[in-house]
Parts: C-alpha cells; sequence; structure tokens
C-alpha cells in the first residue's frame, strides 16, 4: 500500500469532489463503513499533483517497508530536487542506485522517465480516459503493474470507484472489518465491494485508514 496522506477538509489541499457525498453515501447503506467513517473526522484523501513523481515514488515504495521508502524517496529529491523525467535521465543509473535503489528499481525509473521524455504516454489525456484504458496504457512501462496503476488511479487522478483487488491491505481490512479477522477470498471481497459501489476508492481509503497502525505487506508488481 501506498503511505496513506491524509489531511483536514479546508487546509487548502486537494480534496476529492465527490468525498462528502460518498461518505454520506456508505454511511447510509454499510453498517461498517457507518461505524468506521466517523471515527475519522473530516480527514480525507490528498492526492499527488504530478503524474510523473507520483508514479516514480510508487516504483521507489515497492517491496520496502514504508519507512525505507520514505528514505530512499527523500534521497532520490537530493539528486533529483524537482523529480521530473529530465533529471532523472540525467542523474543516470549510477546516481540513482547511491539513493539506495536496487538495480532493478534504478532501471523500472529510468524506463519510466524514457516513457514520459519520448512522449510514448499520454500523461495530459489520462483525465479524459476511462480507468481501464490507464492503467492498459500504464503496465506497459517496466516495473508498472496493475496494483502500482491502480494506486495512481487512486493517488493522482483521484478516480471514485477504483477497488485495488491486489492490495493485501485491502483484503486485510475486509477480513478485520467485516469477517472477525477470518480469511476472505477475492470473491468474499468482491461480494462486499458491491455494496459499496459507485464510491469503492472511499471505502478503501476508510478501511486502510483502520489498519494504519499495522505493519503492511507491499505487493510485488
Amino acid at each position: 500500500m501506498m503511505a496513506l496522506t491524509t489531511d483536514k477538509a479546508g487546509s487548502g489541499a486537494r480534496v476529492p469532489s465527490y468525498w462528502e457525498e460518498a461518505k454520506a453515501e456508505l454511511i447510509k447503506r454499510d453498517r461498517i463503513m457507518k461505524k468506521l467513517i466517523p471515527q475519522f473526522g473530516d480527514l480525507h484523501l490528498v492526492g499527488y499533483d504530478d503524474p510523473f513523481s507520483t508514479l516514480a515514488r510508487s516504483i521507489v515504495g515497492q517491496q520496502i517497508t514504508p519507512k525505507s521508502a520514505a528514505a530512499a524517496w527523500k534521497k532520490l529529491l537530493l539528486v533529483c530536487p524537482k523529480c521530473t523525467p529530465t533529471q532523472v535521465l540525467k542523474a543516470g543509473a549510477e546516481q540513482l542506485a547511491s539513493c539506495g535503489l536496487s538495480k532493478r528499481k534504478t532501471v523500472y525509473i529510468l524506463d519510466l522517465a524514457d516513457h514520459f521524455k519520448a512522449k510514448r504516454v499520454h500523461a495530459h489525456q489520462w483525465d479524459q480516459m476511462d480507468d481501464e484504458a490507464v492503467i492498459a496504457e500504464l503496465v506497459q512501462i517496466r516495473g508498472i503493474g496493475r496494483w502500482t496503476a491502480e494506486m495512481f488511479l487512486i493517488f493522482n487522478l483521484m478516480r471514485p470507484n477504483v477497488f485495488p483487488l491486489d492490495d493485501p491491505s485491502l483484503i486485510q481490512g475486509i477480513s478485520v472489518n467485516y469477517f472477525s479477522g477470518e480469511p476472505v477470498s477475492r470473491s468474499d471481497a468482491r461480494e462486499v465491494s458491491a455494496n459499496w459501489e459507485p464510491w469503492r476508492t472511499v471505502a478503501t481509503w476508510y478501511l486502510w485508514r483502520s489498519l494504519e497502525s499495522a505493519p503492511t505487506p507491499v505487493p510485488t508488481e
């Protein structure tokens, strides 16, 4: 799971336009959300504005703890303060590796930068494309699988109905909150999520929040 970014409404953060409507609907129709949502007051999802840095940050965070990911990201920003494709390509593999990135992640981030620099992705059109079309384009980039693409839909495009079924923290959240900690199958998860549509992103966010104090594994891409 990506680091959970939160803020309070009214503080100047980019608030999803649908958030309050989604909260009201989920509270009305789902008994678990009715108990869970009020626990977090006016906290809400806060998105990252820049597509390239959002994806680069996702790659940095793959398969390591949030603390390690934050440390590596901080080092990368010392090398590439603006984290633009041009800066990343100019830094090259050796400097990126010095940030604590594995050889594989270094290759992935350079490939991401090359895709953006060469305009092989259509970032300026993503906000007008449907979810699956964006995912299909993103997974063509090395190191980006469906999970990372879905995190991008949530944290950058702020799409309201994303259901990242491969996210272990989401499955854990469903298990803890809906099944008293019992194992949950993918079909169980889908059945629970049907009651959340078209606000599955919001329900997912609250389930993540419910587990914040617990360590969460990161899916392998």
